[in-house]
């Protein structure tokens, strides 16, 4: 395991948050949830019927420790989970829809987070984005100020760490989105002791081309520029221009960067979820994520070709983005 996560395990367990698993019939979630309880990293809470949950992990022969077994139909807070769910949702839900809802995992593991039963919440190995992303912006919505979630990949290969965005959520976002996805990622970088250095990439290097997709990243950059000065942000660049010194010598001499970003922010959705999986398949890079950025409390989406092992990291990556968040709010 890379230092990045050497690190954090060190935080992590110091702290022994709790986090939500919907998905307690999935082997890869029961095998990770087991391991980061027997390594005593955080205190997993696995939604599902006990039963099973107990007599699939015997067949896979791990063991829980001090997880937390919840099933929705018998939970002994579930009023509360239902009353508190009518409540936010301002008039959405009846009592009998909340019920029926709440059976659903993704929404009875969301609410636990949201009344700060756990920590955060960790799905998406059998659930598509959508299941996942959909209750956390219904119950724990996004921080003020931030108009959208966004999705999020920490690249790691030996002592090399990048973060990629956005890789998960926004299709097209427009040169507003684009900057406030630049903010919320260079933030999510330092969260994991990153120093970002913030490229904002596209087929262009300072106006070497130009067209509408160019434009709206070099009107993203200036305003991510304007927002938060304190940041490195810089662009439009293509990769190698913003990734290779010399390239960037030539092409972008002025620039801050200087061919060394660590933040590399995509146009769409379309270059960069196809940049990620370049990186992971044929640069060897292992892809934790996605992150989920800009909720008011953690909630990640793992990808449904994940490992047991990137589950435990994206339980991991979780956990701190809690700690961090309590941190914050005690401030």
């Amino acid at each position: 395991m890379s230092d990045l996560f050497e690190v954090v395990k060190g935080q992590v367990k110091a702290n022994y948050p709790s986090i939500v698993f919907p998905e307690g019939d999935d082997d890869r979630i029961i095998e990770a949830a087991a391991k980061l309880s027997t390594d005593q990293m955080l205190k997993p809470i696995i939604v599902g019927n006990e039963k099973r949950v107990r007599e699939k992990a015997e067949s896979l022969g791990v063991s829980f420790g001090d997880a937390a077994i919840y099933d929705p139909a018998s939970y002994e807070n579930f009023d509360k989970l239902v009353e508190a769910f009518v409540e936010r949702r301002k008039g959405k839900e009846t009592d009998e829809s909340a019920r029926e809802k709440l059976q659903n995992p993704n929404y009875f593991g969301t609410m636990l987070v949201y009344l700060d039963y756990a920590d955060g919440l960790v799905s998406g190995a059998a659930h598509s984005t959508g299941d996942t992303v959909r209750p956390a912006l219904q119950i724990i919505k996004t921080k003020p100020g931030i108009q959208k979630t966004s999705g999020v990949f920490i690249m790691v290969k030996d002592e090399k760490k990048f973060v990629f965005a956005d890789c998960a959520i926004n299709i097209s976002p427009n040169a507003e989105e684009l900057a406030e996805i630049a903010i919320s990622t260079a933030e999510t970088a330092q969260t994991f002791d990153i120093d970002p250095k913030v490229a904002m990439l596209s087929f262009s290097t300072k106006g070497s081309a130009s067209s509408m997709e160019t434009q709206k990243v070099s009107e993203a950059t200036e305003k991510a520029q304007l927002d938060r000065p304190d940041l490195v942000v810089d662009g439009e660049f293509q990769f190698d221009a913003a990734f290779v010194p010399a390239v960037a010598h030539t092409k972008a001499p002025d620039s801050p960067l200087q061919g060394e970003a660590n933040v590399f922010i995509f146009p769409s959705l379309e270059s960069g979820n196809l940049g990620y999986k370049i990186a992971q398949r044929l640069g060897g890079y292992d892809a934790i994520g996605p992150i989920l950025q800009g909720l008011n409390k953690p909630v990640n989406d793992l990808s449904r070709g994940c490992s047991v092992e990137d589950v435990y990291k994206l339980a991991l990556i979780t956990a701190k983005q809690a700690i961090m968040e309590k941190d914050t709010t005690n401030v």
